[in-house]
This record gives structure tokens, sequence and C-alpha cells, in this order.
């Protein structure tokens, strides 16, 4: 009984610390477009944008990606073995882990006023975390290497369609 406790505490912060990831690139988006307004706005906006990046970043989701961990590796060792889906989810899993640091990278840097991407290159990068959650979750429900095979083609399409609607939206804003 144990292992459900566990699992449904895995999910719960697997669901905080994706909603930590996709709301932080979002305001590292808007960071970096504050960046080319005119003063006083831009300092105003960036300074708010700061302390609402460190907030969620050190109050959701850092904490949210430590527990994701801890019940995993808790699910892991009350498992006992280890699958071959799992093999495949688990270094998703390691690739998210990778995404997460990288991200953490930037939030250091746009905490020191530092901005080495642009909004356009930030909404791309957003879509990162999408590709992952789309993986692990296909992968846990399904729990099969063909449907893998096919997950993965699905994600080339949905990672193509993505690209296509970011070109569009970026588009329609220069239009404006």
């Amino acid at each position: 009984m144990s292992y459900f406790y566990v699992k449904a505490l895995h999910i719960i912060f697997v669901v905080t610390w994706f909603a930590g990831l996709f709301y932080i690139v979002r305001l590292f988006i808007y960071y970096a477009e504050a960046a080319e307004k005119p003063e006083p706005e831009k300092s105003i906006l960036q300074k708010q944008l700061g302390i609402m990046q460190k907030r969620l970043w050190y109050g959701i989701t850092w904490p949210s990606a430590v527990l994701t961990l801890i019940f995993g590796l808790t699910m892991l060792y009350l498992y006992g073995s280890i699958p071959g889906w799992l093999v495949w989810k688990l270094s998703f899993v390691v690739g998210l882990y990778v995404y997460h640091f990288l991200c953490h990278a930037i939030f250091k840097q746009q905490q020191q006023g530092i901005i080495k991407y642009n909004s356009t290159q930030l909404r791309i990068w957003n879509e990162v975390a999408t590709l992952f959650l789309i993986s692990i979750v296909f992968l846990v429900v399904l729990k099969s290497t063909l449907s893998m095979l096919w997950g993965i083609i699905g994600l080339i399409l949905f990672s193509a369609m993505l690209m296509l609607a970011i070109r569009i939206y970026k588009r329609v804003r220069e239009e404006r």
C-alpha cells in the first residue's frame, strides 16, 4: 500500500515541477521583452519579474524537482525491478533534469541582469519541457517499445507543429 502513497506524491510533485518549469520560462520571456521597453518601465518590470522568478524558482520549482526525485527513487526501490520502458523513461527524466539545470543557468543570468536569449529563442526553449512531458507520459502509460517508436514519430510531428506555430505567432506579433 505504501507504494501507492509514494506514487501519488511523486505524481503531485511532477505536476508542480512541470508547472514551475513552464512558468519560469514564460517569466524569462517577459524579462527579455521588458529589456526592450523604455525607462522607467524597463526597470520596474524587470525588478518585479526578477522577484517573481526567484519566488517561483526557489519556492516551487526546485523543491518540486527534489521531491520528485526522492519519491521517484523511493518508487524505483519499492518497484523492485527495472523493465525496458522504465529505462527509457529514466533517460528522459535525466534529460529533464539537464533542462532544469539549464533553466537554472538562465535564471541566474537574468537575476544578474544578463539577457543572452531573445524572446523567440526562449519561446522555443519553453517547448522543450512539453516534449519531455509528452515523451515521459506516453512511456509511463503505454509501457512498450513499439508504442515508444510511434510516440517518437508523433513527437517529431508534434515538434514540427510547435515550430510552425512559433513562426506563425512571431509573424502575427511583428505585424501588430
